[in-house]
């Protein structure tokens, strides 16, 4: 067998598993022999390359659990192979090899009786809602317990064991079974005084009201904080920026809430004063029918969508998380919601075209609020460099080459930028490139290498170790503030505890603070230095404030940059011709094409040095209307007065309601007769206990809209 194809990390697995398993034939051998000195060793460097491993490797032993050689199957075969050796060696008593025996045996029942004990706390833990930044002291919350006793239990048999396996080791070393006694006998204390202290969770003192109150509490801080206007989220770990990108935008607005689906998403939403409501069951997210919400605002689509919609007293416009020339923009799913709100009259065009089912009169052109911090263009660059911004998108899932130009044209644009002694450039790749097409992930390893080693080339002064210091220092603040972690045993509930209604300056502190933390990074390099963005700091938008000039692909990115009338590049490599190509995406309309060989890039950045040769200023602007709409009212104005006259259109039909109630209607009456929002076949009428809507969807996992490179 050849290893010269194995990763590091392989061989390292492939070392730390045949090490574990020669240690257990090690012992074995050491137990029939018996050898003592290597049944003790074999046993005792067993455990602890099997503890380092539920550490380092977790993911290995997840591999062997599913052959059914979990960690207690390993741990209980060392401690016997133990026990059988110091049954062949002679010198240690039977009177002391029974009692070890006896005292194991015990460590392992109350070992399973601590993980009982463990899924019950668990479960009285686990809320039908979970809440951020709202006081849920109400509700006794209490502080998690350990997370080696209620979440880990492998970590807890290893731990707990090592007294036992020690004592046992001592035992075959010096013949004698008093280590063997003292050591089991530790270990069952340990485990004894572990569960007893985890089942003080389950005293009233340290346990949440029942669900009923849960609910009643939740009702009474709606009725009380009166919301009217919410944004719905459901999706995966890694689509949280499409939610994120709106806080600032909903925080403007009156009563506004965050409503989710998923628990885990509670915490990927970033810091914010917005409050936060997750209903994981689509039977207790019906409370909101009764609650004074107006409208939601919706800035994806998924499964769980089809069941918000379901509540009639709600009306929810689709805001989309990013615009751009894709299909992916003009979704079918759209037509579900009561409005369609978009930047401007690109977008209505694109429905059109796209012919899916959207009416024009359920469009609403609102802008872009979230484009507010883009500063517009102050002229050509003044100093030394100019720099270039290159954001491509990602590969996306249909195998478009013309998806990305990372693939085709992505190292050729990089190389012909570097050989420009006068350019600095931005590299800020999409997070998720790479993860469909590993020829996007290895170019983006090409690229990125590419520009370290351009960076070697260079010289010149540096700033000076204050402004590292200065960084350091708006790192801390601006951490402190939009931190939203906590202890590794906090659960749910200590977080709700933790994270309760703030006093309502975090969102100015949070603008403030990023701001000075913006200046602090940028000074903190030279002006000469090539820069690799992967991470969410710095954001996109303060890229393209530094930037004069942006190269990129068909997506959102080109839009938001359209807001600052700066010069922009799009990449070709779709195939199509040039005149092909702008027709059928008409956010290039005002771009420079780049060919996948990157031969315009010695006139495009003429052009971006001297604007008399740049001959597409009025195209930007006008485009930049044609996407953005109009500059005034500012967006923000616009996208608050479609929020009240949505809301409006919810007080109306409810007025009518009322109406029709009072004057008697039939009982057949359509509008009047709401779909259940539980039956006897499970939540939903579905029978799916999870809250999923099989029966009533309108789309199984509708595809999200555009995915774009956030902070």
């Amino acid at each position: 067998m050849s290893f010269a194809g194995l990763a590091p990390r392989r061989l390292v697995q492939l070392g730390a598993l045949t090490l574990l398993s020669a240690l257990f034939v090690a012992q074995l051998i050491g137990a029939l022999l018996p050898s003592a000195p290597l049944l003790a060793v074999a046993g005792a460097g067993g455990l602890a390359l099997d503890t380092a491993l539920q550490y380092k490797q977790p993911g290995l032993l997840s591999a062997l659990s599913k052959v059914r050689f979990d960690v207690t199957v390993r741990q209980l075969l060392r401690d016997a192979l133990l026990l059988i050796g110091l049954l062949r060696l002679d010198e240690v008593g039977r009177g002391a090899q029974a009692a070890a025996t006896v005292l194991l045996l015990g460590g392992y029942l109350t070992h399973f009786a601590c993980q009982a004990a463990a899924v019950l706390v668990r479960r009285t833990r686990s809320l039908p809602v979970v809440t951020r930044n709202i006081d849920a002291s109400a509700l006794r919350l209490s502080t998690a317990p350990p997370r080696i006793l209620s979440r880990r239990p492998g970590h807890r048999l290893l731990a707990f064991s090592v007294p036992a396996t020690l004592g046992l080791a001592v035992s075959a070393l010096g013949g004698e079974g008093l280590g063997a006694v003292l050591g089991t006998a530790l270990s069952l204390a340990l485990l004894l005084g572990g569960t007893a202290f985890l089942a003080t969770w389950l005293l009233p003192k340290k346990r949440a009201v029942d669900e009923r109150r849960v609910m009643e509490w939740i009702d009474a801080w709606l009725a009380d904080y009166q919301p009217k206007v919410a944004m719905y989220f459901s999706g995966g770990a890694s689509s949280a920026y499409q939610a994120n990108m709106w806080l600032s935008t909903l925080a403007g607005l009156d009563k506004p809430l965050i409503v989710l689906r998923e628990r885990f998403m509670v915490q990927k939403i970033d810091a914010t004063d917005v409050p936060v409501i997750c209903y994981p069951k689509v039977a207790t997210m019906f409370s909101l029918e009764n609650s004074t919400l107006k409208m939601m605002l919706h800035p994806a689509n998924s499964g769980k969508t089809s069941q918000v919609l379901r509540i009639p007293t709600v009306k929810h416009a689709f805001i989309n998380h990013g615009e751009s020339d894709k299909l992916s923009s003009c979704n079918p799913y759209a037509k579900a919601y009561d409005e369609v709100w978009v930047a401007g009259p690109a977008a209505r065009e694109r429905y059109a075209l796209a012919d899916v089912g959207v009416e024009d009169k359920d469009i609403v052109e609102v802008g872009r609020p979230q484009l507010t911090p883009i500063r517009p263009y102050a002229g050509p660059p003044t100093g030394t460099y100019t720099t270039v911004l290159y954001a491509p998108t990602w590969e996306g899932w249909d195998g478009n080459p013309g998806n990305t130009s990372v693939v085709l044209a992505g190292e050729n644009l990089v190389r012909r930028l570097l050989a420009d002694e006068g350019v600095r450039l931005l590299y800020k790749p999409h997070p998720m490139t790479g993860s469909v097409d590993p020829r996007a992930g290895a170019a983006n390893e090409r690229i990125m290498a590419m520009i370290r080693e351009a960076n070697t080339r260079r010289t010149g002064e540096r700033p000076g170790p204050e402004a590292a210091a200065e960084l350091t220092r708006r790192t801390t603040a601006l951490d402190e503030l939009t931190s939203t972690s906590f202890r590794n045993s906090a659960d749910e509930m200590e977080r709700m505890l933790l994270q309760g209604a703030p006093d309502g300056s975090r969102d100015a502190a949070i603008l403030a603070a990023t701001a000075e933390w913006e200046r602090a990074y940028w000074a903190s390099f030279p002006e000469w230095e090539h820069q690799i963005i992967t991470g969410p700091r710095p954001a996109i938008f303060a890229c393209f404030n530094v930037a004069d000039l942006l190269i990129s692909d068909v997506s959102s990115v080109v839009s938001d940059w359209l807001s600052s009338e700066k010069p922009y590049a799009v990449a070709n490599t779709s195939g199509l011709t040039e005149q092909e190509f702008r027709e059928g995406f008409p956010t290039v309309r005002a771009a420079t094409l780049l060919s996948p060989g990157a031969e315009e890039i010695p006139e495009l950045l003429a052009a971006v040095r001297e604007p008399a040769r740049d001959g597409l200023g009025a195209e930007r602007a006008a485009l930049k209307e044609h996407l953005l709409g109009p500059a005034e009212p500012p967006s923000m104005v616009r996208f608050r007065a479609a929020v009240d006259a949505l809301s409006a259109r919810a007080d109306e039909r409810r007025v009518r309601m009322v109406g029709r109630l009072d004057e008697g209607a039939p009982s057949g009456d359509p509008e009047l007769v709401d779909e259940p929002a539980e039956s006897e076949h499970g939540e939903n009428g579905s029978g799916a206990e999870d809250g999923s809507d099989t029966a009533h969807s309108l789309s199984a996992e509708p595809p999200n809209a555009e995915d774009t490179v956030t902070a």
